[in-house]
């Protein structure tokens, strides 16, 4: 931190007042490695952030320069600009209610979450009184390793998620591919429920299993799926999953 704002921390703390030194941030890197200033459009919106006394010193750590407000541009420059910093390639309203997840597809009152338990368990496993659901069995957990007997300790995670496909091209898909989509084996693993909830929606570029030993193979899924149902990435986004995918793998 410079002296000018240790100086005005001083005096504001002097005045009664509290905040921190990320308060007096002139430059804002995010979360998703882009730096905004307060000319960015999306300056006041970053709440999550690494603080950078000046731009350059943001970029050199780095982040990349977010599109600023003054620059003129179409609507259209505007919204890929738009999509770079959120990652979002939608302009429809995100709501998780529009994927039917978790149906039971062949009626026999077991939906696809205990599906995918049944299925995944590499031991016997426990159902309970109605039959419908499964209470115990053993899981290997990709992300963490770990192996579970609990079917409570586990969420079903969207190796997609629901909001990154949305965001990559699955808000122009039928009802019924985003229900297929939405309950495919091929996208669906048990985990540990706390690191599912950590993961959230975010990709590879933001997000990477705990367990290094699964990552490379996460990233491979994760890309095969995305090609499988023909998401579509930014140029950016597709040299950067290039360079991840090599230093994992390699």
């Amino acid at each position: 931190m410079t002296n000018t704002k240790k100086i005005i921390l001083n005096l504001l703390l002097l005045a009664g007042i509290s905040t921190s030194f990320n308060a007096l941030a002139l430059v804002k890197l995010s979360s998703g490695g882009i730096c905004h200033d307060t000319s960015s459009s999306f300056y006041n919106r970053t709440k999550n952030y690494t603080a950078f006394d000046n731009l350059q010193d943001c970029v050199k750590s780095g982040g990349r320069k977010a599109y600023s407000k003054s620059n003129k541009s179409s609507s259209s420059t505007i919204h890929d600009r738009v999509r770079q910093e959120t990652g979002s390639y939608s302009k429809k309203k995100y709501n998780r209610k529009l994927f039917s997840h978790w149906i039971d597809e062949d009626k026999d009152c077991m939906n696809t979450r205990h599906e995918i338990l049944q299925k995944t368990s590499t031991g016997q496993v426990t159902l309970g009184s109605n039959k419908c659901f499964v209470v115990h069995g053993r899981w290997n957990d990709p992300y963490t390793g770990i192996i579970f007997s609990e079917a409570r300790a586990l969420d079903i995670d969207h190796i997609v998620p629901l909001k990154w496909a949305w965001d990559h091209g699955a808000d122009n898909w039928s009802k019924a591919k985003r229900r297929e989509f939405a309950n495919a084996d091929v996208n669906l693993l048990a985990v540990k429920a706390s690191v599912n909830r950590q993961k959230s929606a975010k990709g590879p570029l933001r997000w990477l299993p705990p367990a290094k030993n699964f990552q490379c193979q996460y990233i491979l899924r994760f890309t095969r799926i995305a090609k499988m149902y023909e998401l579509t990435l930014s140029p950016s986004e597709t040299s950067r999953m290039r360079d991840l995918k090599q230093k994992l793998c390699n």
